[in-house]
This record gives structure tokens, C-alpha cells and sequence, in this order.
């Protein structure tokens, strides 16, 4: 029963983070007079906002019950004025508790197909990558992995862009909005890991930046889940200068986990020009590291 203990538990933890960041004014609520031990909602405030009783709210707080009912779910994230992320976030947690896995299902693939390298190559000069779910960087062609200054410099198997961007002294220069960027990514792996709390690709990268990271810790504390969309984002390039991409993300077909990410800019716009000369630092076709027997292989 470990897989249905620790979902119950994961269902719970964002509970709470959500009620402690929760302040009682904004739902309407009176703080009332004296100092509050907890921040945020008291369990009997969220249990009373939510018409459930303190003490069901409470099993469910605990790991205890791990059965909720869809409309207890939805009630509480009505309670809590959840965005539709966070919102779908409760549901998938809460429908993971009530089901038994035996066994956690096994680490996705980091094979990346020949069709997507190629497919890769073809969208030169837009920089473009295939991440796995915990945002190891498993395929790219030259603008895609120069974009990222000096994450070339680690070997294939370090190269993961939560790791870049909280690890790698480059990144704080490369992003003007840090703070936004590394807000995101935490709570992308969050939701991820929310939804898959036994998975070792994730509880290692966590558990690495975890230690490594008081940024990552801090913020991976709050339990902030997020959904995609797209996003134009600036780059200060060491080497390039500044520019501004459109960028997109999105599942690939057939693969467990697998996403491509790319960026675009208007033709005839310095920022196009930029991308072109990104192109032009790494002069290879796509590449990717896949795993075959337990060890990574680079193709040029």
C-alpha cells in the first residue's frame, strides 16, 4: 500500500500549502482578534468555506482519507479560489489517491527517434529541443543548444534545464526575468512530481537541487503549480546580445514524457538575425543522448 500511502500524502501536502497561503480576508473572512499560530486558513475556516466537516477535512489533511469525492474536491478548490492549473491539479492528485498502484510505473525512455532528430534539424534556424518530463535535455540542434549559453560545457548526461537555471552560473545573466523563469520551472517539476511521487528520474533531480539550491528549496516549499502557455521570453546571450523569441512547448506523440520546445522571431527583425547566428555557433546537425545499456551517447 506505499504507492497509495504516498499519493494520499502528496494530495495532502498541497492542501496545506494551499491553505496556509490562503490569508482569511481574501475569501472573505474576518481575521478575528489576536495573534494566528499558522498562516493562511485554519483548517476549521477551510472545512467551514467548503461545507464539509472540520473533522473529514482533517483525515483528508492528515493522508488519512484518501477517498474524497469529486464534489468535496471541487468544493474545496471553490473554498480556496484555485486557478483552473491548480484547480486540475486537486482533481489528478485526489483521483491518484483513491487508485492502488502496486507497483510505481517505470522511468520513461530518453531514446529520442531518428524521425526527431530530424525533424529537429529541419526547423534550423529556430532553436529547438526534446526535454524529458524532469526537463533533461535529450535532443537539440546547434540553435537550441547554443541558446543556453554554456550548457554545452556539461557533459550530455548534466545537461537538464531545471539544473541550468538554478546550477549554472550563466543562467542569472541569460535571463533578465530570473525570478519569473525559475518560479515556472519549480512549478512545472511540482505538478510533475505531485502527479508521479515515486518516480526516480524526478525524486533525484529534486533531491539534487534540493540540496544544492536555497532558491529551489525555498520555492519548491510553496507547492505553486502551473499550466503551460505560450510564452515569448528575452535572452541577454553572452555572445549574441539580447533577444526576444516566441517560444512553444508541447507533447510529442508516441513518447512517454517527451516535449519540444522551440522558438521563433519575425523574418527580417534583429531578432531573427540574432537566431541566425545562433545557428552558426554550433555548426553540427541535431544531435541527441540517448541511454542505451545505462550509458549516454552523443551523435555528432
Amino acid at each position: 500500500m506505499a504507492s497509495e500511502q504516498t499519493s494520499s500524502d502528496e494530495l495532502a501536502r498541497f492542501l496545506r500549502a494551499l491553505r496556509t497561503r490562503t490569508s482569511p480576508d481574501s475569501v472573505g473572512l474576518t481575521p478575528g482578534v489576536g495573534v494566528r499560530r499558522t498562516p493562511g486558513l485554519r483548517r476549521e475556516e477551510l472545512a467551514t468555506l467548503a461545507g464539509v466537516s472540520i473533522d473529514y477535512y482533517t483525515r483528508i489533511e492528515r493522508g488519512k482519507e484518501t477517498r474524497p469525492s469529486p464534489a468535496v474536491v471541487d468544493a474545496l478548490a471553490r473554498a480556496l479560489q484555485l486557478d483552473d492549473a491548480e484547480h486540475h491539479h486537486l482533481r489528478e492528485l485526489a483521483v491518484r489517491a483513491a487508485r492502488y498502484a502496486p507497483e510505481p510505473p517505470p522511468a520513461p525512455s530518453r531514446t529520442v527517434g531518428p524521425h526527431l532528430t530530424l525533424l529537429l534539424e529541419t526547423m534550423r534556424p529556430n532553436p529547438a529541443y526534446i526535454v524529458s518530463r524532469s526537463m533533461d535535455l535529450l535532443a537539440w540542434n546547434p540553435g537550441g543548444l547554443a541558446l543556453y549559453a554554456g550548457i554545452a560545457d556539461w557533459p550530455v548526461r548534466q545537461r537538464n534545464l531545471a539544473r541550468y537555471l538554478f546550477l549554472h552560473p550563466t543562467s542569472r545573466q541569460l535571463f533578465p526575468d530570473w525570478d519569473t523563469q525559475v518560479r515556472g520551472c519549480v512549478a512545472r517539476l511540482r505538478a510533475e512530481a505531485g502527479l508521479n511521487p515515486d518516480a526516480p528520474d524526478l525524486t533525484s533531480l529534486v533531491g539534487e537541487l534540493l540540496l544544492k539550491s536555497p532558491d529551489f528549496a525555498k520555492l519548491w516549499d510553496r507547492y505553486e503549480v502551473i499550466g503551460r502557455k505560450k510564452i515569448q521570453k528575452t535572452f541577454h546571450h553572452p555572445e549574441i546580445g539580447v533577444l526576444t523569441l516566441s517560444g512553444q512547448s508541447m507533447n510529442i506523440e508516441g513518447t512517454p514524457g517527451q516535449r519540444l520546445g522551440a522558438y521563433t522571431a519575425e523574418p527580417g527583425t534583429p531578432d531573427h538575425d540574432a537566431m541566425l547566428l545562433l545557428d552558426m555557433m554550433t555548426p553540427r546537425p541535431a544531435a541527441h543522448a540517448d541511454v542505451q545499456g545505462g550509458q549516454p551517447r552523443s551523435r555528432p
